[in-house]
């Protein structure tokens, strides 16, 4: 069983200096059994890094119109069950169990504080002007903040397919972003600036390897990236390659809708020069 001790030397070995904030995505299971649960683990990141941010999103408070803008893979008119269940967003609603038990546990935290978006929340410790910049139409402006900071990305015993971060690089790389909409105690609101499917998102692992730190704390494979130049590493890459990291599922309507936006931008005519 791993303690607090083991927890903390292996967080301390990725040598992340503690003055820098950290996104952190985790999964407690990957650890195998730690004495303390998820309370020693979160202790022992704090007691590595001062700044801590992790998301909080909160999926079920989203509905799904009757209609809306064209080419948002999206089926208009499909979500009558779902929007029965849909929930008003407070900032006091759990994070979306697929974010795994941490940042619930940090959200509790007496000095946590979240940001207000209703689906794409962040919360943290000491990452206040980082929250603060979050907008309903710039919902990964904190991870912005956090790379002007010299942040770092910590892969918890999960890969890239959970890793945000990579979200914002397409964002830079000009990939094309969606329109969901949230039930707030203000009524329904469009948050523009939704990003697209992850699962494709571990394809970039080689590409990043050379700035990869990796530890292995029990059973934990820890990953930990200097997040600026992880982002614009795939930032160059997708303006390369339009397509990359996009998933193999058939059905994924997010990333099919890219790869027919690049198709499609691919077909028109190019402005003739001179």
């Amino acid at each position: 069983m791993l303690s607090f001790r083991d927890v903390v030397s292996g967080f301390r070995k990725l040598k992340i200096e503690s003055h820098f904030p950290v996104m952190a995505h985790s999964s407690l299971s990957a650890f195998g059994e730690v004495h303390g649960g998820v309370e020693t683990v979160l202790a022992a990141l704090l007691a590595t890094v001062d700044d801590v941010m992790m998301p909080a999103f909160t999926y079920k408070t989203m509905v799904i119109p009757e209609m809306g803008p064209q080419d948002n893979a999206i089926t208009y008119g499909s979500g009558h069950d779902l929007n029965q269940m849909a929930e008003f967003f407070d900032p006091k609603m759990p994070a979306d169990s697929m974010m795994g038990v941490l940042p619930e546990t940090l959200r509790h935290m007496p000095e946590a504080r979240r940001s207000g978006h209703p689906i794409l929340s962040f919360t943290g410790i000491g990452v206040d002007a980082a929250l603060q910049t979050q907008t309903l139409t710039e919902p990964l402006a904190p991870i912005h903040a956090l790379c002007e900071a010299g942040g770092w990305v910590l892969l918890i015993g999960v890969d890239h397919a959970v890793n945000t971060g990579l979200h914002y690089a397409e964002k830079l790389a000009g990939r094309k972003q969606f329109t969901r909409w949230a039930l707030t105690p203000l009524g329904i609101v469009e948050c523009p600036g939704f990003p697209g499917c992850s699962d494709g998102f571990e394809k970039a692992a080689p590409l990043l390897s050379d700035l990869t730190r990796e530890v292995q704390i029990g059973e934990a494979r820890i990953l930990a990236l200097p997040l600026n130049e992880m982002i614009q590493r795939i930032k160059n890459w997708l303006v390369e390659n339009p397509t990359a990291m996009l998933c193999d599922r058939v059905d994924c309507e997010r990333c099919n809708e890219v790869r027919r936006t690049v198709e499609n931008s691919s077909l028109r005519p190019k402005p003739l020069s001179g």
